[in-house]
């Protein structure tokens, strides 16, 4: 039968992934010392690493869309205006 998935907090990746990221300790270390996949510890350093410019944005600037959601949104919204204009140009002609 499979293992089942051990869940940890979000506190205990930090902790692991700042301590990855000191490299202080090798992953395999870290891997043995927190019984953690050395795999699971590369990714979260690197997730930290990716995400701590965010720290330093100021809290006031708008943060950007996401453009393909933007894009998807803005197709949408005019496919319905387009309807609308085909229903109101078809009732004003009957």
């Amino acid at each position: 039968m499979g293992q089942i998935r051990k869940r940890h907090s979000a506190a205990f990746k930090a902790k692991v992934a700042l301590e990855a990221a000191k490299q202080q300790k090798m992953v395999s270390e870290l891997a043995k010392e927190h019984q953690v996949h050395p795999v699971q510890i590369s990714q979260w350093k690197k997730q930290l690493l990716d995400g701590i410019e965010g720290l330093f944005e100021p809290a006031s600037a708008p943060r950007r869309p996401d453009p393909d959601k933007l894009q998807a949104e803005l197709y949408e919204q005019i496919g319905r205006l387009q309807m609308e204009l085909s229903w109101v140009e078809k009732k004003l002609g009957a």
